[in-house]
């Protein structure tokens, strides 16, 4: 085996050009995390989730993006679903867990934060963030496991649950006192 064979390789540095932006091709998610490609849904999990490793929020649209273009994809309302939840100790030191429709996993705390998105209606769709901006909706069966791990706090103006030591306060409508 010659030396240069098994030295890693120097990769050049390479400046991407400016990326091309692509038009509509048909990519929608819908609320419940389904994938479509032009009205028919994505069947193979492991394309959605490909698309999902590239998927980017810029301003208020999203976009599938490569290194070289990117693709706009309308979101219905969330672009993830958060289908599991698991709790880690209790009170202040607990650690709530979420895992997303594609096998994201996220621990609500500083940098994933559980929040309320507010509806037209007046109602609220409760949320864990994923990454960069990328939210994932609770899906109801989650959302009525966190609401039962709801606690009062001192200074805080209702209830609300603790996860990696910030304590996330449910919106007055949530609480019934709206």
């Amino acid at each position: 085996m010659v030396a240069s064979e098994t030295a890693p390789r120097k990769r050049p540095s390479v400046s991407l050009p400016k990326l091309n932006l692509c038009g509509d091709i048909g990519l929608k998610i819908g609320r419940d995390g389904t994938w479509y490609y032009q009205g028919g849904p994505i069947a193979r999990r492991g394309l959605v989730k490909l698309f999902a490793s590239v998927l980017r929020l810029e301003g208020d649209g999203y976009y599938l993006v490569t290194p070289v273009e990117k693709v706009p994809i309308e979101v219905e309302t969330m672009p993830f679903v958060a289908v599991e939840m698991w709790r880690e100790g209790s009170g202040a030191a607990q650690s709530l867990s979420f895992r997303s429709n594609v096998d994201d996993v996220v621990s609500a705390g500083p940098e994933h934060a559980l929040g309320f998105q507010a509806g037209p209606k007046g109602n609220f769709t409760p949320f864990i963030l994923v990454r960069d901006g990328l939210k994932a909706r609770l899906a109801r069966p989650v959302y009525y496991e966190l609401a039962a791990l709801a606690v009062e706090h001192d200074g805080a103006e209702g209830p609300g649950v603790w996860s990696g030591g910030v304590f996330f306060p449910f919106p007055a409508s949530e609480r019934g006192d709206g």
